[in-house]
Formats: structure tokens, sequence, C-alpha cells
């Protein structure tokens, strides 16, 4: 048997300039220019939710501009939900929620695809309710621990 050739983690999957035209197309954005704008706004917000070893490690994945992006700024000492994120970066950027919600999915589906199922599933452990669909997957809830009912005393 022979030892297969294993991908190397940290070479990005594509290119920025691939990862603009996916976003370009996913947001529907006139332009290269204007998906590079949702694409900076929308991994610096993110950056300010993730920390540790997650943060590190989606960085390694995505194309060295983006990486940057992410990492432009430290993360916030309290996470905001879902919504709070798509609210926090429409002030920022001076959009309504609507568009920055358009934004955010646009930006993270690649991004999604570029983690990959673990890492992804790791990040979206360790954000608020509400991000897992912003990466464009099912927010399903977490089990919650149902008390067993006491016996009855005769």
């Amino acid at each position: 048997m022979y030892d297969r050739p294993r991908p190397d983690r940290s070479v990005p999957a594509m290119t920025f300039d691939q990862m603009l035209e996916r976003v370009r197309y996913e947001g529907a954005y006139p332009t290269r220019e204007r998906a590079a704008e949702a694409v900076r706004a929308v991994l610096a917000a993110l950056g300010r939710q993730i920390a540790g070893d997650e943060r590190v490690n989606l960085a390694r994945r995505l194309p060295r501009e983006a990486a940057l992006a992410l990492t432009s700024t430290a993360p916030d000492a309290e996470q905001l939900t879902g919504w709070g994120f798509v609210k926090d970066l429409a002030a920022g950027t001076g959009v309504s929620p609507a568009v920055a919600r358009w934004n955010t999915g646009a930006v993270l589906a690649p991004v999604a695809a570029l983690a990959g199922p673990d890492l992804l599933a790791r990040i979206l452990q360790r954000l608020p309710d509400g991000y897992a669909l912003l990466f464009g997957q099912a927010q399903l809830p977490q089990p919650q621990p149902q008390p067993h009912p006491q016996p009855a005393s005769v």
C-alpha cells in the first residue's frame, strides 16, 4: 500500500479573486469592488465574534486577504446573537439591516465551504444562537435536559 498525499490545509482552497467571484454571484453584486467591500466588512465583524483556535483555524483556511480582514480587529468581550451581529454590521456600514443580512449571507456561504463541516460546527458551538442561519446552515435547537418526575409518595 502507498501513502496518499494529504491536502495541505495551510493553502486555502480558493484564491481571493475566486472568493470575490463567488460572493459577487451569491450576492448579485454589480461589481467586484462591491463584493470586496462586503467581504471585508462582514469578515471584520465576524472576527470580533470568534476567538481562540477557531479564529486561527478559520484564518488559515481563508485566502490571505480574507484572513487579514477576519483578524483585523480583536475579539469583543461579549458576543452578539446572530441578529445582534446583523444589526451591528448594519450600524457600522451605514446600510439597512436587510442589506446587512444579505451581505452576511453572501459572504458567509463561501466562508462556510472553506471552513469545512468540522470547523464550522466548532465555530457554531462557540457562537450564540442565530449564526447557523447566517452561514446557510439549519439552526437546530439544542436538546434541553428534561426533569425526571418524582415518584408519588404513598
